[in-house]
């Protein structure tokens, strides 16, 4: 398959940007994979939803899969919470760059190596259920 000018077609050539952008999306609909199992009711669905697909959460799954990640995924995180802050984003400039650090890994992980995301999310879940239980 050739190369069009501009377009990337190796998952290890996107950006540090383009790996979190990916990466909300896949961890939204993991949440959602999850939540649906537990309630039918819509408003109960958008809750618990929003409880786990948020940046102070997702920096708190963040700290707690520190010790799990390898440092090439150390590596990622650490270019992720280096990223420059948008405006809108600058009231918690700390939080929204743990939270944009977890999307990375999340989207670098889900384009690299599905197997090592299934390992990631299933450490993960034990986090999850903590804070559905409360």
């Amino acid at each position: 398959m050739e190369q069009q000018a501009g377009i990337l077609n190796n998952p290890a050539d996107l950006s540090i940007r383009s790996y979190a952008h990916i990466g909300d999306a896949v961890y939204e609909l993991y949440v959602r994979e999850k939540v649906v199992f537990l309630t039918s009711k819509p408003e109960k669905l958008h809750k618990i939803s929003v409880s786990l697909v948020n940046a102070q959460f997702q920096a708190i799954l963040l700290d707690k899969i520190q010790d799990v990640l390898t440092e090439k995924e150390k590596d990622i995180v650490r270019r992720a919470r280096n990223l420059s802050v948008t405006t809108a984003r600058r009231i918690n400039q700390a939080l929204h760059r743990q939270s944009t650090a977890f999307e990375a890994i999340i989207g670098y992980l889900y384009l690299n190596d599905k197997s090592r995301l299934d390992e990631v999310f299933n450490y993960m879940d034990t986090f999850i259920l903590e804070k559905l239980a409360r």
